[in-house]
């Protein structure tokens, strides 16, 4: 099932429970009127969702990172990460994704390298709406991709992205492309460049990836999330797939990649996973894993970057 069908029987599915949640209040609660009742339910259903947002920053600071002393939080700034992080969560799940299609837009006169879109594990295109506003007000062509199917192998990705990269070079008629990933689509990113080398990539960035795993992938289900899996802090065990993937790697290739992590990232955990050994690492703070896709500050960083001259390679 695609990622899109399967957010759609998600929200029919949550939209049946707070219905079945408000004629139970109706009937056996005597709540009164029908639209408190309905009002009922659907809080009902989203105290359910507000809590397995809240579960994940839980289990991820079980196994954290120590988080340096420049971006430690106060009260405020720990409630505005969580509002901000369950805002762009049910935005992402319950309105952009679920309507999102794969979309290639070329603007001719465009300066910049044409930028292909990669999102992460559970994800589809629809996670990029926010940066893709962006580039259409930059006029920078860009295409999205829906890495299908939802828990495969991560290799089995790179043709869907070498076949994105040579339509996007095609239609824009631009030698390289700038990949800009998210989460997983970041090892998805790095599994193509192993594959098919760095001829067409002038720059890859990551947003939130774990490149050394995190220890939240124990719960996910699907080839892609054992992949993905690590130990705990102490131990720093990443799977097998990750450390083959790091020992294939050059510094010419590494010199390619920008990570941008979050100290305070609720899905990848130690957030010091995010950091990649010989790429350009940027460090934010007070930002959630699904709220980097819309986070102001992190996207005005991706733009920044993407105007970035090539990387040099090292």
């Amino acid at each position: 099932m695609r990622t899109r069908s399967l957010l759609r029987w998600l929200l029919l599915l949550q939209a049946a429970a707070a219905l079945a949640l408000a004629g139970a209040a109706w009937r056996w609660l005597g709540v009164r009127p029908a639209p408190v009742a309905l009002l009922l339910g659907a809080s009902a259903v989203l105290l359910v969702r507000l809590l397995i947002n809240a579960n994940n920053f839980v289990l991820s600071a079980r196994s954290a990172s120590v988080t340096p002393a420049p971006f430690r939080l106060g009260l405020a700034g720990s409630l505005r990460l969580f509002g901000e992080e369950f805002a762009a969560s049910m935005l992402q799940s319950s309105w952009s994704m679920p309507r999102a299609a794969p979309r290639q837009v070329i603007y001719p006169d465009g300066a910049a390298p044409p930028v292909l879109l990669l999102h992460g594990y559970g994800c589809n295109s629809g996670y990029w709406s926010a940066l893709a506003a962006r580039l259409d007000g930059a006029r920078i062509s860009h295409a999205t991709l829906d890495l299908e199917p939802i828990t495969g192998d991560i290799d089995g990705y790179v043709p869907q992205v070498q076949r994105g990269v040579a339509a996007l070079c095609a239609a824009s008629g631009a030698a390289q492309v700038v990949i800009v990933a998210h989460s997983m689509g970041g090892l998805a990113a790095r599994a193509w460049l192993r594959a098919h080398g760095s001829a067409r990539a002038a720059r890859v960035i990551t947003l939130g990836t774990p490149h050394h795993g995190t220890c939240l992938a124990s719960f996910g289900i699907g080839r892609n999330a054992a992949q993905m899996r690590r130990g705990g802090v102490a131990d720093g065990q990443e799977s097998a797939w990750l450390g083959a993937l790091a020992q294939a790697e050059s510094a010419a290739t590494r010199a390619l990649i920008t990570s941008i992590y979050s100290h305070h990232d609720n899905i990848i955990a130690p957030q010091s996973s995010s950091v990649l050994e010989g790429a350009r690492n940027i460090a934010f703070g007070g930002v959630g894993h699904v709220a980097m896709g819309r986070n102001r500050r992190v996207l005005a960083c991706v733009m920044a970057e993407i105007a970035a001259p090539p990387a040099a390679a090292a």
